[in-house]
C-alpha cells in the first residue's frame, strides 16, 4: 500500500481526518524545523513550492503546525518532569539515608545520656570525701582501657606505608559523610528539593570546624571529581595548590601529596597553608571517593615543604563521596573538617576561624554552587547575554577575587614590601615594584610604565558593630557617590592609557558622578553577581578634560542575600576600558566584609576595634551610658578595605599620599555610611546619628513645628524650651519618621531633611538623602492616594493618609500605620517645603 496514516490530524472544519505520506510529513517537518509558526503567506508558499501538498489545503496545513507545536509541548513538558521526578527519586533516596543517620546518632546520643546519668547516679551515691576522685580515676581506667591509636612514623618512600593512612582517611572520612561520627546540625534556610542546593550542616562540640552537605548534581562522577579536585578553580581562597608526588595504588585509585596556600581573609591575621594527603579511590558500589587529610607528625608520613610566612593548619579527614544517580547526574556528599590555629589570631577575629557556618558558605557551598553552575550551563539552562561564554565570565570573577586577595596579603614572594608611613597606623601601605613577580591572570604588562613603575596597594580592617554585612554592601554598591572620589576614579582609568594624567593630589573630594550598572552574569541563586559599570563623566573646566569622558568598572557584587547565614558579603572593582577584552587587566580594589559569630559579651569585650583611630563612637572614646547596661544580641562583622593603583617611580610618593589621604577618607565615609544604615532596633549600642548643627537646621526646625500647630491646632511634641537646639534635639530623636521635601511645581519633590527615625526608615543618610525623590520611596496605592489629598493640603495646610508601605533607598518595604502631610511655611508664610511624618513604622 503506497499510503501509511503517518499522522492524523482532524480538519478544523470538518469531522474528516487527513492522512499524509512520509514524503509529505518530511516536507512539513523540514519547514517545521525552520519555521514553527508559519504565517498564512508562508503556508500557500509552501503548498506552491512543494508539488507533494497540492492536494492539502491551507487550513489542514495550519492545523498540522497547531498539532506539531502541541506535540513538542507535550514531548518537553513530558521530558522535564522526568527530570524532575529523577531529582525526586534521588532526592528522597538521599532524605531516608540522611533519616537512617539520624536515627542511629539519636540512638547514639540516647545511649550516651542513659551513661551520664549512670555516672551521675553513681558520683551522687559515693559519701566518702573523695567521691570526686573515684569518679576522675574510673575516667581515667575507662580511658586506659581504651587508649588512642598512636601512629608510628611512617616512612617518606614507604607507599605501604601511606596507603594505610589513605585508608585510615577514607574509614574517618565515610563515617563523617553518612555516620555519627560528628553531630552534624542543619543550618537555617537549607530545605531540600528538586531545585534547592542540597542538605547542609555544621559541626556542634567538636574538634575544629566542620561542615557538611549532600545534594544532587546532572553530571557523571567522574566530571563532578575532576571539577572538586581543580579547588583553585571554585576555592576563592586558595593561592595555590601543589600536587608533589603521586603514587598510584593496587586497586586503581592515586595518592597524591598536596601543599596547598589560603589567602587570609582580611589584613589582621597571617594566612594559612595546609601539607595534606589526598586519596581517589572507587568502593565497590561503583561510588567515586576522594578523601584529604593533613600529615602531621602524629599521623605519619613524609614532612611537608617549611610554613615560611604561614601558619600551618590541619585538615582533619574529609572529602567529597560522589555517587551515580540512576539514570544520570550524582549524589555528592562534602564533609570539611579544619583546625585553622584559631590561638594564633587576636581574640577579636576568632570567631572568623571558629565558625563552622564561614566554612560552610565558603568552602562546602561554594563547592556544590560551582558544580551546579556547571552542570546548568553544560546543559544550556543558562544564558548569558553580550556574547561572552560562561567560563570566560567565570574567569572574570575568579581574577577579581584573585586580585582583591593578593592586594589584602600582599605576600612578600609575589614582590610586596612596606612602605614607610606617614606617622599613623590605620592605613597600611605597600608597593610592589617588580610587577614580572606577580604578573598572573589578573594582571597585564600593558598598566605598567616600560621605563620604571609598579603597584601601590592601601588597605586598612576595622570592625564594625550593629551593621549587617548584606545590607553594607548593596548601600556601597547602589550609592557609590557617598564615598567614592570622582577625580580617584578618572586617576585609576587613565593609569589604563599610554599616558596617565596628573595625580589627583590637590582635588577635594572630585566630583560627584552619577553610575549606571549594566548586569553581566550571576549565579544561579543570585548570590553573587558580575556588572559592568559606567560612570557618566561630566568636565566643568578646560583643565578637567580628563574628567568628561566616562569610566568603566568590572565589579564583582556577593553575599547580598541578608538571609545567607555566614556569608561573607564582598564587592570588588577594577576599572577597565571600553574594550573590554578577554584578556583585560585588571586592578582589583574593593570591601570586603565577613560576619563574626553573635556573642553575647561584656560591654569590655564589646568595644570597637580601632584601626582607623577614628572609629570610637562618642568624645574621647566613650561609649553611651546605656551600653554598660546591654547584654543583648550584638552583630559584628570585620571590614577590610584595599584600594590598588599603578604608578611611575618619579610620582610614587605622590600616588602614596593620594592613595593614602583617600582610604582614609573612604574609611570615614564607611563609618558614616553604617552608623546610618545600622538598624534602628540595634543603632542603641552604637549612639545616636550626629545631630545636624547648623543655623539652617535650627530654623528649620522651628518652622516644621510652628507649621504643624498653626494647621492642625496641635503640637508635635511637647518641650520644656522653646530654643531652637532643644527642638531641633526633640525633632531629631522624635520616634516616627519626619522628613520635609522640596515643593516644585515642574519637578517630582525631592527630600531634602529627615530626622533620625526617617534616615532609618529609608536607611540613606542626610547626604544621600538628597538624591531620592518622593515618588519613588511611595507604592502605587501611596502614590493615588497622595494626588487625592493633594488639593487638601494645598487648601488647609495638611491632611492624614492612611496606613500604607513604602519603599527604603534599598529596596524594602516598610509598612507605617498612619502619615501627616503638612505645608512647612517660612517666616514670611510662604510656602518652604512639605513635610511627612509616617507613625508607627516598621520594616516589613
Amino acid at each position: 500500500m503506497a499510503l501509511s496514516i503517518h499522522s492524523k490530524d482532524k480538519h478544523m472544519d470538518s469531522s474528516k481526518y487527513v492522512r499524509y505520506t512520509p514524503e509529505q510529513v518530511e516536507a512539513l517537518e523540514r519547514v517545521y524545523t525552520e519555521c514553527p509558526k508559519p504565517s498564512s503567506l508562508r503556508r500557500q508558499q509552501l503548498i506552491r513550492e512543494c508539488p507533494i501538498l497540492s492536494n492539502i489545503e491551507p487550513k489542514q496545513i495550519k492545523v498540522w503546525f497547531q498539532n506539531r507545536r502541541c506535540r513538542e509541548k507535550q514531548r518537553k513538558e513530558a521530558s522535564r518532569l522526568q527530570t524532575v521526578n529523577r531529582k525526586l527519586t534521588a532526592m528522597n533516596k538521599l532524605l531516608m539515608e540522611e533519616n537512617d543517620r539520624l536515627q542511629k546518632q539519636v540512638s547514639h546520643l540516647v545511649y550516651e545520656n542513659g551513661f551520664m546519668r549512670q555516672q551521675i547516679q553513681t558520683a551522687s551515691a559515693t559519701t566518702t570525701d573523695n567521691s570526686c576522685e573515684s569518679v576522675v580515676m574510673s575516667g581515667q581506667h575507662q580511658q586506659q582501657q581504651n587508649p588512642t591509636p598512636q601512629q608510628p612514623q611512617r616512612d617518606a618512600n614507604n607507599p605501604a606505608g601511606l596507603l594505610a593512612i589513605a585508608e585510615e582517611t577514607l574509614a574517618e572520612f565515610l563515617s563523617k559523610a553518612t555516620g555519627t561520627a560528628v553531630d552534624w546540625v542543619q543550618m537555617i534556610g537549607m530545605k531540600p528539593g528538586p531545585d534547592s542546593i542540597g542538605i547542609v550542616a555544621v559541626s556542634r562540640n567538636c574538634s575544629g570546624v566542620a561542615a557538611r552537605a549532600c545534594g544532587l548534581v546532572s553530571l557523571e562522577p567522574t566530571k563532578v571529581a575532576e571539577i572538586l579536585k581543580d579547588r583553585p578553580s571554585w576555592f576563592r581562597d586558595c593561592r595555590c595548590l601543589d600536587i608533589l608526588s603521586v603514587i598510584p595504588t593496587g586497586s586503581g585509585g592515586t595518592i597524591e601529596l598536596i601543599y596547598m596556600q589560603t589567602y587570609a581573609p582580611t589584613t589582621l591575621a597571617a594566612a594559612r597553608d595546609f601539607w595534606t594527603l589526598r586519596y581517589t579511590t572507587t568502593l565497590e558500589d561503583g561510588s567515586l571517593v576522594i578523601c584529604e587529610r593533613s600529615l602531621t607528625s602524629s599521623t605519619g608520613g613524609p614532612t611537608g615543604p617549611p610554613p615560611s610566612s604561614f601558619i600551618r593548619a590541619e585538615m582533619l579527614p574529609s572529602g567529597y563521596l560522589i555517587r551515580p544517580c540512576e539514570g544520570s547526574g550524582s549524589i555528592i556528599h562534602i564533609v570539611d573538617h579544619v583546625d585553622l590555629d584559631v590561638w594564633s589570631v587576636p581574640e577579636v577575629l576568632r570567631p572568623l576561624y571558629e565558625s563552622s557556618k564561614i566554612l560552610a558558605q565558603k568552602m562546602t557551598m561554594a563547592a556544590l554552587r560551582h558544580i551546579r553552575q556547571i552542570a546548568q550551563e553544560t546543559s544550556g539552562e543558562i544564558q548569558y547575554g553580550g556574547g561572552r561564554q560562561p567560563a570566560v565570565l567565570r574567569t572574570f570573577s575568579q581574577r577579581l577575587c584573585r586580585g582583591f586577595n593578593d592586594a589584602v596579603n600582599g605576600f612578600t614572594d609575589d614582590g610586596w614590601s612596606l612602605l614607610g608611613s606617614d606617622g599613623g597606623d590605620d592605613v597600611t601601605i605597600v608597593i610592589n615594584s617588580s610587577p614580572n613577580k606577580f604578573l598572573g591572570s589578573q594582571y597585564n604588562a600593558s598598566m605598567f610604565p616600560t621605563f620604571g613603575g609598579g603597584v601601590l596597594c592601601a588597605k586598612a580592617s576595622m570592625l564594625l558593630q550593629n551593621v549587617p554585612p548584606a545590607l553594607l554592601v548593596r548601600f556601597l554598591r547602589e550609592h557609590r557617590s557617598e564615598w567614592a572620589d570622582y577625580g580617584v576614579d578618572a586617576y585609576s582609568a587613565a593609569c589604563l592609557k599610554a599616558s596617565p594624567y596628573a595625580v589627583p593630589c590637590a582635588r577635594a573630594g572630585g566630583f560627584p558622578s552619577s553610575q549606571v550598572i549594566l548586569p553581566l552574569a550571576h549565579t544561579m541563586e543570585h548570590e553573587e553577581f558580575l556588572e559592568v559599570v559606567r560612570l557618566e563623566g561630566h568636565a566643568f573646566s578646560p583643565e578637567d578634560v580628563a574628567l568628561a569622558r566616562d569610566m568603566y568598572l568590572l565589579q564583582l557584587c556577593s553575599g547580598v542575600d541578608e538571609n545567607a547565614v555566614g556569608a561573607c558579603a564582598q564587592l570588588v572593582f577594577a576599572p577597565i576600558d571600553e574594550s573590554f577584552a578577554d584578556d583585560a587587566p585588571l586592578l582589583s580594589s574593593g570591601f570586603r566584609v565577613i560576619p563574626l559569630d553573635p556573642k553575647t559579651d561584656a560591654p569590655a569585650t564589646t568595644r570597637t576595634l580601632d584601626l582607623a583611630s577614628t572609629l570610637e563612637v562618642g568624645p574621647g572614646g566613650t561609649r553611651p551610658a546605656s551600653e554598660a547596661d546591654t547584654n543583648s544580641y550584638n552583630l559584628r562583622s570585620v571590614l577590610t578595605i584595599a584600594f590598588q593603583f599603578s604608578f611611575e617611580n618619579h610620582m610614587r610618593d605622590n600616588v602614596a599620599a593620594m592613595a593614602r589621604q583617600y582610604v582614609r577618607g573612604v574609611v570615614g565615609s564607611v563609618q558614616r555610611v553604617a552608623m546610618a544604615i545600622a538598624p534602628s532596633r540595634l543603632s542603641s549600642n552604637v549612639g545616636p546619628k550626629t545631630l545636624p548643627g547648623s543655623p539652617e537646621a535650627l530654623t528649620l526646625a522651628q518652622w516644621i513645628c510652628r507649621s504643624y500647630r498653626i494647621h492642625t491646632g496641635g503640637e508635635l511634641f511637647r518641650v520644656d524650651s522653646q530654643a531652637g537646639d532643644a527642638l531641633l534635639k526633640q525633632l531629631w530623636h522624635h520616634s516616627d519618621a519626619i522628613m520635609c521635601c522640596s515643593l516644585k511645581t515642574n519637578a517630582s519633590p525631592v527630600f531634602t531633611f529627615a530626622n533620625q527615625a526617617g534616615l532609618d526608615m529609608l536607611e540613606t543618610t542626610l547626604v544621600a538623602l538628597q538624591d531620592i525623590m518622593l515618588d519613588k520611596i511611595l507604592d502605587e496605592a501611596g502614590r493615588k492616594i497622595l494626588c487625592s489629598e493633594f488639593s487638601k493640603i494645598t487648601q488647609q495646610g495638611f491632611a492624614y493618609l492612611p496606613a500604607g508601605i513604602c519603599v527604603s533607598s534599598m529596596g524594602r518595604p516598610v509598612s507605617y500605620e498612619q502619615a501627616v502631610a503638612w505645608k512647612v511655611l517660612n517666616e514670611d508664610d510662604s510656602n518652604h517645603c512639605l513635610a511627612f511624618m509616617f507613625m508607627n513604622w516598621s520594616f516589613v
